[in-house]
Protein backbone atom coordinates (compact mmCIF):
# COMPACT_ATOMS: atom_id res chain seq x y z
CA UNK A 1 0.00 0.00 0.00
CA UNK A 2 1.25 3.64 -0.40
CA UNK A 3 1.58 6.38 1.80
CA UNK A 4 -2.11 7.50 3.21
CA UNK A 5 -0.47 11.03 3.68
CA UNK A 6 -0.09 12.11 0.22
CA UNK A 7 -2.05 14.62 -0.93
CA UNK A 8 -2.65 14.43 -4.79
CA UNK A 9 -4.84 11.44 -3.77
CA UNK A 10 -8.38 10.85 -5.68
CA UNK A 11 -11.65 10.32 -3.80
CA UNK A 12 -13.36 7.25 -5.76
CA UNK A 13 -16.78 8.21 -4.54
CA UNK A 14 -16.94 12.17 -5.36
CA UNK A 15 -19.46 15.14 -6.25
CA UNK A 16 -19.70 16.06 -9.95
CA UNK A 17 -18.71 19.30 -8.83
CA UNK A 18 -15.50 18.51 -6.72
CA UNK A 19 -12.05 19.45 -8.39
CA UNK A 20 -11.22 17.50 -11.49
CA UNK A 21 -14.43 15.76 -10.97
CA UNK A 22 -14.68 12.63 -13.98
CA UNK A 23 -16.82 9.60 -14.02
CA UNK A 24 -15.14 6.59 -13.22
CA UNK A 25 -18.21 4.64 -13.67
CA UNK A 26 -21.90 3.89 -14.59
CA UNK A 27 -24.47 2.70 -11.46
CA UNK A 28 -26.32 -0.37 -12.72
CA UNK A 29 -27.57 -3.27 -10.73
CA UNK A 30 -30.93 -2.76 -8.53
CA UNK A 31 -31.44 -0.20 -5.59
CA UNK A 32 -30.86 -3.21 -3.19
CA UNK A 33 -27.57 -4.55 -4.57
CA UNK A 34 -26.20 -1.47 -6.35
CA UNK A 35 -23.34 -2.44 -9.25
CA UNK A 36 -20.64 -0.10 -10.62
CA UNK A 37 -19.55 -0.79 -14.23
CA UNK A 38 -16.29 0.71 -14.65
CA UNK A 39 -15.38 2.51 -17.11
CA UNK A 40 -12.42 0.97 -19.66
CA UNK A 41 -8.99 2.45 -19.70
CA UNK A 42 -8.66 5.76 -22.01
CA UNK A 43 -12.69 5.90 -22.15
CA UNK A 44 -14.06 8.81 -20.84
CA UNK A 45 -18.07 10.14 -20.93
CA UNK A 46 -18.28 14.23 -21.59
CA UNK A 47 -19.14 15.85 -18.47
CA UNK A 48 -21.84 18.08 -19.96
CA UNK A 49 -24.22 15.04 -20.63
CA UNK A 50 -24.40 15.60 -16.91
CA UNK A 51 -27.20 18.24 -18.07
CA UNK A 52 -29.48 15.51 -20.16
CA UNK A 53 -30.07 13.68 -16.92
CA UNK A 54 -33.30 15.99 -15.88
CA UNK A 55 -34.86 15.29 -12.63
CA UNK A 56 -31.74 12.49 -11.62
CA UNK A 57 -28.77 13.17 -9.88
CA UNK A 58 -25.77 12.91 -11.59
CA UNK A 59 -24.17 10.70 -8.74
CA UNK A 60 -27.70 8.27 -9.25
CA UNK A 61 -26.30 7.40 -12.64
CA UNK A 62 -22.46 7.83 -12.70
CA UNK A 63 -19.84 7.23 -10.12
CA UNK A 64 -16.73 10.40 -9.75
CA UNK A 65 -13.75 10.46 -8.97
CA UNK A 66 -11.77 13.73 -7.94
CA UNK A 67 -9.14 15.47 -6.63
CA UNK A 68 -9.64 14.16 -2.26
CA UNK A 69 -10.59 17.68 -0.78
CA UNK A 70 -9.72 17.10 3.20
CA UNK A 71 -10.79 19.72 4.83
CA UNK A 72 -14.25 19.82 2.82
CA UNK A 73 -14.93 16.37 3.41
CA UNK A 74 -16.57 14.48 6.44
CA UNK A 75 -14.82 11.25 6.15
CA UNK A 76 -11.57 12.40 6.54
CA UNK A 77 -10.12 12.66 9.67
CA UNK A 78 -6.33 12.41 11.28
CA UNK A 79 -4.99 12.23 7.89
CA UNK A 80 -6.79 9.48 6.46
CA UNK A 81 -10.59 8.38 4.75
CA UNK A 82 -12.78 7.15 7.34
CA UNK A 83 -14.82 5.94 4.45
CA UNK A 84 -12.56 3.78 3.26
CA UNK A 85 -11.83 2.32 6.76
CA UNK A 86 -15.93 1.74 7.29
CA UNK A 87 -16.34 -0.03 3.67
CA UNK A 88 -13.47 -2.61 4.17
CA UNK A 89 -14.94 -3.33 8.08
CA UNK A 90 -18.78 -3.31 7.45
CA UNK A 91 -18.86 -4.32 3.26
CA UNK A 92 -18.81 -8.09 2.25
CA UNK A 93 -16.11 -8.38 -0.78
CA UNK A 94 -17.90 -8.46 -3.64
CA UNK A 95 -16.00 -9.76 -6.54
CA UNK A 96 -12.39 -12.18 -6.01
CA UNK A 97 -10.58 -10.38 -8.41
CA UNK A 98 -9.89 -6.69 -8.75
CA UNK A 99 -11.99 -4.91 -10.79
CA UNK A 100 -10.47 -2.71 -13.73
CA UNK A 101 -9.96 1.02 -12.71
CA UNK A 102 -9.09 3.71 -14.12
CA UNK A 103 -7.85 5.50 -10.35
CA UNK A 104 -5.98 2.98 -8.61
CA UNK A 105 -2.62 4.12 -8.95
CA UNK A 106 -4.18 7.30 -7.38
CA UNK A 107 -7.24 6.01 -5.49
CA UNK A 108 -7.43 7.21 -1.57
CA UNK A 109 -8.93 4.20 -0.70
CA UNK A 110 -6.97 1.74 -2.68
CA UNK A 111 -3.48 4.02 -1.25
CA UNK A 112 -5.36 3.40 2.51
CA UNK A 113 -6.93 0.22 2.48
CA UNK A 114 -5.54 -1.71 -0.43
CA UNK A 115 -7.24 -4.31 -1.83
CA UNK A 116 -9.59 -5.36 0.54
CA UNK A 117 -11.03 -1.69 -0.27
CA UNK A 118 -11.65 -2.67 -4.40
CA UNK A 119 -12.98 -5.55 -3.58
CA UNK A 120 -15.88 -4.12 -2.09
CA UNK A 121 -15.82 -1.01 -4.43
CA UNK A 122 -18.26 -2.72 -7.12
CA UNK A 123 -21.37 -1.98 -4.50
CA UNK A 124 -20.39 1.73 -3.38
CA UNK A 125 -22.75 4.07 -5.02
CA UNK A 126 -22.52 7.86 -3.67
CA UNK A 127 -25.90 9.03 -3.54
CA UNK A 128 -27.77 6.08 -1.60
CA UNK A 129 -31.50 5.53 -0.34
CA UNK A 130 -31.77 5.92 3.52
CA UNK A 131 -32.52 2.57 4.90
CA UNK A 132 -30.93 0.57 7.57
CA UNK A 133 -28.27 -1.94 6.29
CA UNK A 134 -24.56 -1.85 5.90
CA UNK A 135 -23.72 0.71 3.10
CA UNK A 136 -25.46 3.37 5.37
CA UNK A 137 -24.06 2.29 8.23
CA UNK A 138 -20.57 2.42 6.27
CA UNK A 139 -21.55 5.95 4.70
CA UNK A 140 -22.42 7.45 7.92
CA UNK A 141 -19.42 10.09 8.65
CA UNK A 142 -17.89 10.09 11.92
CA UNK A 143 -19.12 12.23 14.86
CA UNK A 144 -21.95 13.55 12.95
CA UNK A 145 -19.49 16.22 10.81
CA UNK A 146 -21.40 17.58 7.74
CA UNK A 147 -19.15 19.75 5.80
CA UNK A 148 -20.11 20.68 2.13
CA UNK A 149 -18.61 17.62 0.41
CA UNK A 150 -18.83 13.67 1.70
CA UNK A 151 -17.80 10.72 -0.52
CA UNK A 152 -20.94 9.14 0.60
CA UNK A 153 -24.34 10.72 0.88
CA UNK A 154 -27.47 9.22 1.67
CA UNK A 155 -30.95 10.84 0.66
CA UNK A 156 -34.72 9.88 1.86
Amino acid sequence: MMSPLRNDLLCPSAQPDMNEARVMGVVGGTPEAPEIAYLGPGAEIDPSLTNQLKELHPTQVFRFAAQCEPSRCAHFEEGRCSLANRIVQYLPEVVDVLPPCQIRHGCRWYAEEGAPACRRCPQVITMIPKRADALNHAATPPRGLTPSHTGSTSFS
